[in-house]
């Protein structure tokens, strides 16, 4: 029978609950007991425990399947700290202050965000329409592909 790579169940959790990146606890693992471990076993560990979400998702703000060239974009990116904000994680006070100044441009520009997956550019600032009720430009049908726990 194959050997268990978790030695101490109730320390993996508290580093979960303390915030613990995979790459720390990786690290941690390898320093403490020797053993090798990859990301994904810690993320099996967390929904087998039922743990929080180490990410906040949100379907709303970004309703689509955004290319990799257009994943780092700074209107994704910003999408992406509202989104951890509106559930709750912790941001920093560089990303609220970044966040801040982005959402006022968009308030005083009368502006949503617009994703066009067929562009270069990706992203766009176009004029708030009716129906736009927060901050983007909503598809008429939504094209992101969830990711199960």
């Amino acid at each position: 029978m194959a050997q268990r790579k978790i030695q101490n169940e109730q320390e993996v959790i508290r580093w979960f609950e303390e915030g613990k990146t995979y790459e720390w606890m990786i690290n941690e693992y390898k320093r403490k007991y020797g053993i090798d471990t990859v990301p994904s076993m810690w993320g099996n560990f967390r929904r087998r425990r039922g743990l929080d979400r180490r990410i906040a998702r949100d379907d709303d703000l970004i309703p689509w399947g955004v290319k990799e060239e257009h994943r780092w974009l700074y209107p994704v990116v910003m999408l992406r700290v509202e989104g951890r904000r509106r559930q709750g994680f912790n941001v920093s006070e560089g990303d609220l202050a970044r966040l801040e100044s982005w959402k006022k441009m968009l308030e005083e520009e009368d502006a949503v965000v617009h994703y066009d997956p067929d562009t270069e550019e990706g992203f766009f600032y176009v004029p708030r329409q009716p129906g736009d009720d927060d901050i983007i430009h909503q598809p008429e049908t939504k094209t992101k592909k969830l990711k199960r726990d």
